[in-house]
């Protein structure tokens, strides 16, 4: 990953698409009462558990399809990742599932209204999302996601579509209090897929056809 401290425009002279981010200090953090959607993960002891709840839901809706936002900000001049981290030990991008019949653009700006706007800012938040730069599928409700659509001869059961989003040069982050909003940085999300899970550590990987811009206001 190329990181740049200079203004550029929509290219570099290598003709690498360029991401402008903006300083971790330039944004204001406050909170929200607690969501509702954290209960699941409480319920959920086990993994089996976990496939358990994937399944009913996978009988009742059919394919899980998730939009989750790539979001990146600077800190101590290097890219950080926003995550959000429930139960202190599981960390989530932010998005969710679609509705049915929603688009993916429409739907991810929902979810970040959820997750990180206030409640009545539905007019005054503006999101905007970028290209996909990955696709991920689950091929059975207890397998790893994979990076292309597995070649089982199954139906897929989940599919999840990472977009850049791209924040401006300040905002006002509201949180869920059951949620904790958390800049990682780039390095460290890399060969840690213990920790962070296949897609969140695979996005150093994702983003190397880009250049990023640190952009001081």
């Amino acid at each position: 990953m190329e990181i740049i401290n200079k203004r550029c425009s929509n290219k570099g002279d290598d003709d690498h698409l360029v991401v402008d981010i903006y300083p971790l200090s330039n944004y204001y953090f406050t909170s929200k009462p607690a969501s509702s959607h954290v209960a699941a993960f409480k319920d959920d002891q086990t993994l089996a558990d976990h496939a358990l709840r994937l399944k009913s839901n996978y009988d009742a809706r059919g394919m899980r399809t998730c939009v989750e936002a790539v979001l990146l900000v600077e800190l101590f001049k290097h890219p950080h990742l926003l995550l959000l981290q429930v139960n202190n030990n599981i960390y989530k991008l932010p998005g969710g599932r679609l509705r049915p019949g929603e688009s993916d653009v429409d739907g991810l700006k929902r979810k970040l209204l959820s997750k990180l706007s206030a409640d009545d800012d539905n007019h005054r938040t503006k999101w905007e999302v970028g290209e996909c730069i990955g696709t991920w599928w689950k091929s059975d409700f207890e397998t790893l996601p994979y990076p292309y659509l597995p070649s089982s001869g199954k139906a897929p059961k989940e599919c999840t579509k990472l977009y850049l989003v791209k924040l401006p040069s300040s905002r006002d982050f509201v949180v869920p209090k059951n949620y904790k909003l958390l800049a990682v940085p780039m390095c460290q999300l890399h060969e840690s897929r213990k920790t962070y899970g296949s897609i969140i550590a695979g996005i150093p990987q994702l983003l190397s056809r880009f250049s990023i811009n640190i952009v001081h206001t």
